[in-house]
């Protein structure tokens, strides 16, 4: 391998490396933020107002979601309907779908 392609890829690999520590650097959602309130967000699906959202059923939280953007053994990840705010794993809000 010559010595440009061996500096892109180690370019690349270092590249990598740092947006995957900026996304974990992300801030966390505050249930109080106001797209947080308009969902019923909560970071503890436990905690979820059943009699206001009857939809929630136990056991659905933020990681079996098919909008969460981690790993399921991730204890907070990304969701698009909170721009770049992590969602607790443990999370759940009124936009929950059942991940396919």
């Amino acid at each position: 391998m010559n010595n440009t392609r061996r500096t892109f890829f180690l370019t690349l690999a270092a590249g990598g490396s740092l947006l995957a520590s900026a996304a974990h650097g992300q801030a966390k959602l505050d249930e109080k933020d106001p797209q947080a309130v308009a969902l019923g967000y909560v970071a503890d699906a436990t905690k979820t107002d059943s009699k206001k959202y009857t939809k929630y059923a136990a056991g659905q939280v933020c990681t079996n979601c098919a909008l969460y953007q981690g790993k399921a053994s991730d204890a907070a990840g990304g969701c698009p309907l909170f721009g770049a705010k992590q969602v607790a794993g443990k999370g759940w809000c009124s936009a929950w779908a059942k991940k396919g």
